[in-house]
């Protein structure tokens, strides 16, 4: 035990070299004024709650007042009249009651709920709210970056630039569409849990509506599912309670770490800029922006059940869209639950219209150990093993200009890597416009 004391020791002190390397000791903050300033920030993501719900899953839901919801810390917004319902829907909806997938009684589309659904609901005139602990701000590179990405999270088809991929480390199995004037988009995406290797990697599949260049000014909005990896590890818990090792040391060592749930769970997010992920925007409901109208669906919650190989498939539909007579960015998730919108004010380019619409999976390869990372895109199988296997997005549409709901044109596919992960559209009376994508990552043919 003695000499495992003094390696994990060792750790800690080259992290610690790491840290006052660039940072003197007299200007760390006291651990009172970290504590402070920890607090300050629980505060302003976690409001007053009508009632808490406690999910199965570790979570905590606080039912908010609408009127209290985050999105009124905006400045502009202070003043603001809820707007509870869309003035226009796209006309066109997709009918999922005409769906069929007659592959047997276990291979047909399912309903998804929220895990903390079965514990309870939140009460009319108030919205559900995932709390932020104490411990999630803390895994976060910063306080002031929680909830927000870094740069150049859009995938950017047929970029210029070749080493795009190696710079951020993303990469992507996408369909796309690009050159003309949209006004929303549709998807119905197949859900899983697929397995991150490293604890700064991801996997998501997610709508992406986008205007702007893909340099400092894009704007963004994104809505889909993602599984984030756990980066809390036991080394460091164990650090944490040897004698001497300050609790702010080990608020420091956590930085190296960032996440946003701290599982491995499958969990509905969204996303938005206007500044290509620089100062503006956030997931789901961790800044002023989104205003939610819904009791019913909470941001960044779990989903449940996910698909398994060869077994049941889930999917979730997620529209977003203009609405053409207050400007507003609406989102609806599955055929019940309109959320609630973006004031169009937070834009710039999308004030207007977005001039692209992405669909598809992302990952982060961050080339553990020099080769290419193991996480899994969709299921984790390439698309040409189809359904109950690989995962999809199917009866994927665009809102036009009249505000109806059209099956794109032209559609484009884009994968930086397609022996790592690759995407395969197709077309019937049934999906629609549909692609499976999605891999493995490391195999023989990706190294």
């Amino acid at each position: 035990m003695e000499m495992m004391t003094v390696k994990l020791c060792g750790v800690a002190f080259m992290w610690l070299c790491l840290f006052i390397s660039v940072a003197s000791p007299s200007r760390l903050p006291s651990t009172s004024r970290q504590k402070l300033q920890l607090r300050k920030h629980l505060n302003r993501f976690n409001k007053p709650s009508l009632k808490t719900i406690q999910s199965p899953d570790g979570d905590i839901i606080d039912c908010v007042h609408i009127n209290n919801q985050p999105a009124f810390d905006h400045p502009f917004l202070k003043n603001h009249t809820i707007q509870m319902r869309p003035n226009y829907h796209p006309e066109g909806l997709f009918d999922e009651t005409k769906v069929k997938v007659d592959r047997g009684p276990t291979a047909r589309s399912n309903p998804i709920k929220q895990l903390w659904h079965v514990n309870g609901r939140c009460p009319e005139g108030s919205i559900p709210v995932r709390r932020t602990k104490e411990e999630d701000v803390l895994r976060a590179t910063s306080a002031h970056r929680y909830g927000r990405k870094k740069h150049r999270y859009a995938p950017k088809p047929r970029s210029p630039d070749p080493d795009l991929v190696n710079e951020s480390g993303h990469q992507h199995a996408i369909a796309y569409v690009e050159g003309g004037k949209y006004y929303g988009a549709k998807a119905t995406i197949n859900v899983w849990e697929p397995k991150i290797q490293q604890p700064n990697e991801f996997s998501l599949s997610q709508i992406w509506i986008l205007g702007g260049s893909f340099g400092q000014d894009l704007n963004s909005i994104e809505a889909g599912w993602q599984v984030l990896a756990v980066k809390m590890h036991s080394t460091l818990t164990y650090l944490h309670h040897l004698s001497g090792f300050s609790d702010y040391i080990y608020f420091l060592l956590k930085q190296v770490s960032p996440d946003l749930y701290g599982d491995n769970n499958t969990r509905l997010f969204t996303y938005w800029t206007s500044d290509a992920y620089q100062a503006t925007g956030c997931y789901n409901l961790l800044c002023s922006g989104f205003i939610q109208i819904n009791s019913e669906i909470a941001m960044g919650a779990s989903i449940s059940p996910v698909s398994g190989f060869r077994s049941s498939q889930y999917d979730i539909s997620i529209l977003v869209w203009k609405d053409p007579k207050e400007g507003n960015w609406w989102m609806q998730f599955g055929n019940d639950y309109v959320l609630g919108y973006w004031p169009s004010f937070l834009f710039s380019y999308l004030t207007d219209s977005a001039s692209m619409i992405e669909w598809g999976g992302e990952v982060v390869n961050s080339e553990p150990d020099g080769q290419h990372t193991s996480t899994q895109m969709g299921s984790g199988r390439f698309p040409e093993e189809g359904f109950g296997k690989a995962s999809y997005f199917r009866n994927i549409q665009v809102v036009d200009e009249t505000n109806n709901l059209k099956a794109p044109k032209d559609i484009g596919t884009f994968t930086e890597q397609s022996n790592c992960y690759d995407v395969q559209t197709g077309n019937n009376g049934d999906w629609g416009h549909f692609f499976y994508y999605g891999g493995p990552g490391r195999n023989p043919n990706c190294p």
